[in-house]
């Protein structure tokens, strides 16, 4: 089993900045790969990044492609999200997720974290 913590979310106004953290416990690795996800209320849970267990991959959909940076620390088990130039179709439940490749981010055999609140004002 894996388990995710995420932290950093909250309010923000446009054109700010947060970081979100996810700190991984357990049999991390056996999920090397990790993501994340975000989710507004009605929608389907969509990727945002993922990054490869050296960090030397790292994906982006294309909504957050130069605004957003995907950073990972083993010897903490945390991976980051730093979240720049923020506007408030960015606001969402922000979620880590951990699988052991990346075909396998978001599927029912990956982990999920309990997710973050990211709200951004205009």
């Amino acid at each position: 089993q894996v388990q995710l913590v995420e932290s950093g979310g909250g309010l923000v106004q446009a054109g700010g900045s947060l970081k979100l953290s996810c700190v991984a416990s357990g049999r991390t690795l056996l999920t090397p790969v990790m993501g994340w996800f975000r989710q507004a209320p009605g929608k389907e849970r969509a990727i945002v990044a993922s990054i490869s267990w050296l960090g030397r991959t790292t994906e982006y959909a294309d909504a957050v492609k130069g605004r957003f940076t995907i950073s990972r620390d083993n010897a903490k088990n945390t991976v980051y999200l730093q979240m720049n130039s923020l506007q408030p179709e960015d606001t969402d439940v922000y979620y880590c997720n951990a699988g052991q490749d990346r075909r396998s981010l978001g599927r029912s055999s990956s982990y999920w974290g309990q997710g973050t609140q990211v709200t951004v004002s205009s």
